[in-house]
């Protein structure tokens, strides 16, 4: 299915019908979170793929009692650094001049120089820009599930604290950022289903500058 096409097919799915996504489309839709682009190559979340329902069902309990978390196939929890630290951005440029061939130090400059403005802007403003990463590689989730017509809800609707216990994110400096949902769509209980597809027209959508 072409990009385009994909994107007015797929819709927050209200309701899932419980039938099991094939692993090589979880498997592409992962790939294509994982290539996501993040600010410096620093991609400062990891993504949590579950499909143990008693967890969903935790996770449900948590997340406003939705429906979509345990008639899911697959519940992803994308979950953002809590923090940066020179520790963390190391590893990320030691496995780059290492993947690349290149001397370890070669990067050195860019890296103190990417530290030396992050370090004084404090973990709040960490936390909040790492999110933002996580929320790249997140929409290209979504994408890549239209592509491959499995349907994917977005969820912002949990409690954040409850479900980094459920996960032990705590211990592994991580923080619960957003949770999609894949499965495929119950058309006869979704309401949501048959409606039209609303977005901004384009003109008043989209201002060209030449």
């Amino acid at each position: 299915m072409k990009l385009i096409d994909a994107l007015k097919w797929r819709y927050a799915a209200k309701k899932m019908n419980g039938e099991v996504v094939p692993q090589e489309k979880i498997d592409y839709i992962l790939e294509a979170a994982r290539l996501a682009p993040s600010s410096s190559g620093l991609q400062p979340y990891k993504i949590f793929v579950i499909s143990n329902k008693e967890l969903q069902e935790k996770i449900k309990s948590v997340g406003f009692d939705q429906s979509q978390i345990t008639d899911a196939s697959h519940v992803l929890v994308f979950a953002s650094w809590d923090g940066y630290s020179l520790e963390k951005i190391d590893a990320v440029f030691n496995r780059t001049t290492a993947e690349r061939g290149i001397p370890a130090t070669a990067m050195d400059e860019y890296k103190n120089r990417l530290w030396g403005m992050y370090e004084p802007l404090g973990q709040e403003w960490h936390a909040n820009h790492a999110a933002k990463q996580a929320y790249i590689s997140f929409g290209i989730a979504l994408a890549a599930a239209a592509e491959q017509n499995v349907d994917a809800t977005p969820m912002e609707g949990f409690v954040p604290a409850e479900v980094d216990k459920l996960l032990g994110l705590n211990e592994l400096g991580l923080k619960s950022t957003l949770i999609l949902t894949l499965g495929y769509r119950d058309e006869p209980n979704d309401w949501l289903v048959n409606l039209k597809k609303v977005r901004t027209p384009e003109n008043e959508f989209i201002t060209e500058i030449k």
